[in-house]
């Protein structure tokens, strides 16, 4: 079996989602869970150390079981940059700051108003248009406006930078993950990232 298909299954099989998985130099293969969600949900289930060390134990045996070459296995909970993987993470995180990489440049569809060759835009995450009720895709918007330093004066007579607004769908994207911006005042209950960091190898 492949490693994709073995880690999925195990993870799924024990109750968790699959975020991610990675495959660092020196042989260590991280895997990163969370806990399932739906729409309607009220707040996030944070992992714990023992959901972590549960998911370890049996991804031991059954990479053990395949043969699966590794020497170092980390399971975590979602950082603050947690990746999004599906039209479902989106909607968990709708109202939130993203760092979005398309697989292409603009190009022409840049129009003049960013670099035809940018691929790389931060912006809040909303819901695209919607025709007959249905989402057709997703959007960022952002301001290229600086953020003015702390205890500076913004003048009141400057001119506001006009927001900019990106549509997507999922297939036009190699990667979209949560910002991680710390906000040491705390989030909002909304905002609050999955998990706590929380790691066991």
């Amino acid at each position: 079996m492949a490693l994709q298909d073995i880690v999925e299954q195990t993870v799924t099989g024990l109750g968790y989602d699959l975020v991610e998985i990675e495959r660092s130099a020196g042989g260590l293969l991280r895997i990163t869970i969370d806990h399932p969600w739906s729409a309607g949900q009220a707040g996030d289930l944070p992992i714990t150390v023992e959901d972590c060390e549960r998911v370890t134990r049996q991804l031991q045996f059954a990479l053990e079981v395949d043969a699966v070459d590794y020497r170092r296995l980390e399971v975590s909970s979602p950082g603050i940059d947690r990746l999004l993987r599906n039209d479902s993470d989106c909607e968990r995180f709708l109202g939130e700051v993203v760092d979005l990489t398309l697989k292409q440049p603009l190009g022409a569809a840049a129009a003049g108003q960013v670099s035809a060759n940018r691929k790389k835009f931060r912006g809040t995450l909303e819901r695209g248009p919607e025709s007959g009720g249905e989402v057709l895709n997703w959007q960022i918007t952002w301001s290229d406006a600086p953020e003015p330093k702390p205890g500076q004066r913004v003048s009141k007579k400057k001119l506001a930078v006009p927001l900019q607004v990106l549509g997507f769908m999922l297939d036009e994207v190699r990667e979209i993950r949560l910002a991680p911006i710390v906000d040491f005042k705390g989030r909002k209950p909304k905002t609050t990232p999955p998990g706590d960091g929380q790691e066991q190898e």
